[in-house]
């Protein structure tokens, strides 16, 4: 008895349902991606993968955090990949941290007239959100677009502006994107974990030995206290430096210190106390070199610290570092225009080291730095952050600084002294500079105050050390005002002097580790200009025939086994017909 083979109608309502199954299960399995999001991270460099202090951070969210990011719409190509790295980056922040987590993607001129638009702007720019312009077009159709490239983290409370793109100099479009996305991470952890702590970190700027204060620091006191509690202290009129303050900044000091200001500093280190060191040992400056001849003798400032930092693990040399890598000057020629030349005391120092703090950091700018020696000091790990070039050399003091070298033709085999260290981080238990030779009259004094003298740190503690002239400096005209820390006038770029102070303070005070973040690299993988110019065609037809070509096979040999199935399964069935 044979089955009667099915009807057409039957056929296509089989067709229809099973297309409604498929479509079903596409849409619940989109459903459950939205809620249950994982995925393997097969990068070199880990770019999918959260640092394990982000983790902890996350995992220990108590409150919700709203994220609104103000970077929706249609950009070019590279504004649309940072848009997507910026969600990408969100979403596995949310894998870890849950419901804490609420993310959304605005756009603020969305539906709003041009006065709504007048206001919003105002608004924004009050919480620090700023916009920039966007060229879009060709000549014929030429036009400006608005766009806001920053995130809003509200938090237990507060609320903190994020920028998603930097505009980094010297770098391509694709590399500035490439920058972006190595931050990100970093940067919402960072606000994250600003904004949980119950405290901010205290921190106070050192005066009394006529540090570098005034109108020339007023960017670098002004930036500070929106991430620490800041205070300056003068040295000569405490008895001691409190272990209310995380650290404090020693900032280009230019006369002896007392033997009481060094005892205060080395027991506040023992104690625990962090201490970033800006120091230049000699006297050298842009404004002496103004005066007829243009010429000055770089001496010492006589600080003696030179036992303190001995003993700790370095040593500030008195010389002067040279470096074919620097900042042009102008100089007036005889015809009476200025022309840029090269400036060897104004090193342009291109951090190298893999240590978060300068890690993925941009060119930092110098003036009369001094070289800095590392000494074998059991139990103190040293970490150069900042070296000059491989074509440099050093001047011992007196150092004779004269406008008129750069008359003179250089070359690199003058420059004999390659990468002389210029910033060093110090790190582990440090031991007393007064060990065994502490004065009775010290001793005494510290019995008045009810503090017992420490010979050592009980932990391991840390320190910053560089002697980059005008490390934390700003300019200032009549004109401009006040000109940001690491602006340079003759070039018109931004380095990094902001970024590395900012890090280095942060490295000293907070034990979160969330600055290892920022050691994530995102390789830029680019394609062969060259090869893709000469092989265009040939990739345009690779690219659109074989995928046809694949379509087509596979139809075929589709259509052919149906077809024989059929001819297979018919014959079944009427085997008289065979």
């Amino acid at each position: 008895m044979s089955t009667k083979a099915p009807n057409k109608n039957q056929r296509q309502k089989q067709a229809v349902t099973r297309i409604i199954i498929m479509v079903g299960i596409l849409i619940c399995v989109n459903v459950l991606a939205s809620y249950f999001h994982t995925g393997i991270d097969l990068t070199k460099e880990e770019r999918f993968t959260l640092s394990p202090s982000t983790k902890k951070l996350l995992h220990n969210m108590q409150e919700v955090a709203v994220i609104d990011v103000y970077l929706k719409g249609k950009f070019p190509a590279d504004l649309q990949r940072m848009q997507e790295a910026v969600r990408e980056r969100l979403m596995s922040f949310k894998e870890i941290a849950g419901n804490t987590i609420i993310y959304r993607f605005t756009d603020p001129f969305e539906g709003k007239n041009d006065a709504e638009k007048k206001q919003i702007t105002h608004d924004l720019a009050a919480k620090g959100i700023r916009y920039f312009e966007l060229s879009q077009g060709d000549e014929d159709d030429y036009s400006k677009k608005i766009f806001f490239p920053f995130a809003l983290v509200q938090y237990n409370g507060k609320e903190l502006p994020i920028m998603l793109l930097e505009n980094p100099p010297g770098r391509s479009a694709a590399e500035k994107v490439n920058y972006a996305e190595a931050m990100l991470e970093h940067k919402f952890a960072d606000a994250l974990n600003q904004m949980q702590r119950p405290t901010r970190a205290r921190i106070a700027y050192i005066v009394g030995n006529e540090e570098e204060f005034g109108i020339n620091t007023v960017d670098m006191l002004s930036s500070l206290p929106a991430y620490y509690n800041m205070d300056t202290l003068d040295l000569s009129r405490v008895s001691q430096i409190s272990l209310a303050y995380d650290a404090i900044i020693i900032n280009q000091p230019k006369i002896t210190f007392t033997g009481p200001e060094k005892l205060r500093i080395d027991q506040y280190i023992m104690r625990g106390g962090h201490v970033l060191w800006n120091i230049n040992q000699l006297n050298a400056s842009m404004d002496s070199l103004q005066a007829h001849p243009p010429q000055i003798m770089a001496m010492e400032y006589g600080l003696d610290i030179d036992d303190l930092l001995f003993k700790y693990g370095v040593r500030v040399n008195n010389d002067l570092v040279e470096d074919r890598q620097n900042l042009p000057l102008p100089r007036v020629m005889n015809n009476g225009s200025p022309e840029l030349h090269e400036w060897v005391y104004f090193p342009k120092l291109n951090p190298t080291s893999d240590n978060p703090i300068v890690r993925n950091m941009d060119f930092i700018l110098g003036r009369f730095t001094n070289s800095i020696d590392t000494l074998l000091t059991i139990g103190i790990k040293k970490t150069v952050l900042l070296q000059s070039s491989k074509y440099s050399r050093t001047s011992q003091a007196p150092v004779r600084v004269s406008l008129t070298m750069m008359s003179f033709p250089l070359n690199n085999e003058m420059f004999n002294k390659p990468y002389r260290p210029v910033s060093v981080l110090l790190e582990g238990k440090f031991t007393s500079a007064y060990k065994n030779r502490l004065a009775p009259e010290f001793l005494a004094f510290l019995d008045s105050l009810h503090m017992p003298f420490k010979q050592e740190c009980d932990s391991n503690n840390s320190m910053i050390v560089t002697s980059v002239g005008d490390l934390f400096r700003n300019d200032y005209t009549t004109k401009s005002g006040v000109i940001p820390m690491g602006y340079y006038l003759y070039d018109g770029k931004y380095y990094a002097n902001k970024s590395f102070l900012l890090n280095c303070l942060e490295y000293l005070t907070d034990p979160s580790g969330i600055l290892e973040s920022r050691s994530k690299q995102v390789k830029l993988r680019l394609l062969d200009t060259g090869r893709g110019t000469a092989e265009k065609t040939q990739w345009q037809v690779v690219n659109v025939s074989i995928p046809i070509a694949a379509v087509l096979v596979f139809a075929s040999c589709y259509m052919f086994f149906r077809k024989r199935r059929y001819e297979v399964k018919q014959n079944t069935k009427n085997p008289s017909d065979a």
